[in-house]
C-alpha cells in the first residue's frame, strides 16, 4: 500500500509540473492576462494507508491577482457589477480578485468489499462541481464569497474516477457503488473571512503570524457554520492568508499579490511550518443525510466536526507547494474511527 501511495504521489507531481510548465510557456505569449494563477489541490487517505470515508478530492483553480484600481485591473468587466453588490466585497477601496474552480469529492463506507447496502456506514457518494469565488482584501482582512454549482450521484463520475485510480495502482475496486446516493443538482453559497494577526518579525528573516477565520455555508450540499485559526512560523512568510485543505470559501491561490507589488524576479524564497484547526457546527450534510428530494441511504451525522492539520509550505517566485496531514473527527454516530488524510497543493502564478 505504501509503495503504491508513493508511486501515485510521484506520478501526480510529475504530471502537475508538466501541466504548470506548459501553462507558463503559453502564458508568456499572452499580454494583459486576466487570470494568472493556476492551482491544483489533491487530497487522499492513501497517505494514511486507508481507503474509506472521504477517500479522494481533486480541485483545479484558476484565479486573478488582487488589484484595487478598476482602471488598472484586469478583472472581467462583468465582475465589477457583481463585486459592487455583494456583501463584504463591495468596498471599491479594497483589492479584489475572482477565481473559478472545478472539483470532485469521493466518499465511500469503511467496508468496500461487499455489494450489499451497509446501513450503519456512510453512503457511497460523489460530488462534481464548478465554483465561482469573489475575494476582497483590505489591510489584514480577506473576505470570500463562493457560489458553487454541481451534481451528486452517478453523474459526478465518482465511481469511474475511483475505479480508474484503483486500476492504475493495483487496488481492489469498491463493490458497492450501486448503493450511492441518487442524482441531484447542487447549489452552495459560502462565505468566509480571514484576518492576518500578530505578525512578528523575528531574527534572521524568521517570522510568525496567526490567522483566524470565521464563515458558513448554505445549500443542499451542506448547511454549517465554521470557525478556526492557523499558526505559521518560518523564514520569509508569504503575505497571504495561509494554507488549508479543500474547503469551500478557503481560497488561497489568489493571495500572491499583484505583479507591481510582488514582481516575480524580486520574490523571496519562503519556507514555513503551519498548524491549524477548523471546527464546524453542521445542520445538514448531503453525503451523510442522503438526498434532499429522494429517499436514499443515510446515517446519523455528528453535529460538531473538527479538522486539525499540520504541514509545511515552500514558495519561490511564481511557485508554491504545500503538504499537510489532516485529522478529522468522527462525522457520523456509527463511524468506527476518526479519519486522517493528506492534502497537497501546487500553485503557479505566471
Amino acid at each position: 500500500m505504501r509503495k503504491s501511495c508513493i508511486a501515485v504521489f510521484k506520478s501526480v507531481v510529475c504530471l502537475t509540473f508538466l501541466i504548470l510548465y506548459s501553462t507558463t510557456i503559453w502564458a508568456e505569449e499572452k499580454k494583459n492576462k486576466t487570470f494568472d494563477t493556476f492551482t491544483l489541490y489533491w487530497e487522499n487517505d492513501l497517505f494514511a494507508e486507508t481507503d474509506r470515508d472521504y477517500t479522494n478530492g481533486f480541485k483545479f483553480t484558476w484565479s486573478t491577482p488582487y488589484l484595487s484600481k478598476q482602471e488598472e485591473s484586469r478583472l472581467p468587466r462583468w465582475s465589477y457589477s457583481v463585486l459592487n453588490r455583494l456583501p463584504l466585497l463591495k468596498n471599491p477601496r479594497s483589492s479584489r480578485a475572482i477565481s473559478i474552480a472545478l472539483g470532485q469529492d469521493i466518499f465511500t463506507p469503511e467496508d468496500t468489499e461487499t455489494e450489499e447496502l451497509i446501513e450503519d456506514q456512510r453512503p457511497y457518494a460523489g460530488h462534481l462541481y464548478l465554483a465561482f469565488g469573489f475575494h476582497s482584501k483590505k489591510g489584514n482582512r480577506k473576505d470570500t464569497l463562493e457560489i458553487g454549482f454541481g451534481v451528486v450521484g452517478p453523474p459526478s463520475l465518482a465511481e469511474q474516477t475511483q475505479n480508474l485510480v484503483h486500476d492504475i495502482i493495483g487496488i481492489d475496486l469498491a463493490k458497492g457503488w450501486d448503493n450511492q446516493i441518487k442524482t441531484e443538482p447542487t447549489l452552495e453559497v459560502i462565505c468566509e473571512s480571514k484576518w492576518r494577526l500578530l505578525h512578528s518579525e523575528l531574527n534572521r528573516g524568521f517570522e510568525c503570524d496567526f490567522i483566524p477565520h470565521l464563515g458558513g455555508g448554505v445549500g443542499n450540499v451542506a448547511i454549517y457554520a465554521n470557525a478556526g485559526a492557523e499558526l505559521r512560523f518560518g523564514w520569509n512568510l508569504p503575505e497571504n492568508f495561509g494554507s488549508c485543505p479543500i474547503r469551500p470559501g478557503c481560497e488561497t491561490a489568489t493571495a500572491f499579490g499583484t505583479p507591481k507589488e510582488t514582481p516575480f524576479h524580486r520574490s523571496r524564497f519562503s519556507i514555513h511550518l503551519f498548524t491549524g484547526v477548523d471546527g464546524r457546527a453542521v445542520l445538514h450534510n448531503i453525503f451523510l443525510d442522503g438526498n434532499t428530494f429522494k429517499d436514499s441511504h443515510s446515517v446519523d451525522k455528528e453535529n460538531f466536526v473538527a479538522d486539525v492539520m499540520a504541514g509545511f509550505a515552500i514558495s519561490y517566485g511564481r511557485y508554491k507547494f504545500s503538504y499537510s496531514y489532516v485529522y478529522r473527527t468522527k462525522e457520523y454516530k456509527t463511524q468506527d474511527d476518526p479519519q486522517v488524510f493528506g492534502s497537497v497543493q501546487f500553485s503557479l502564478s505566471y
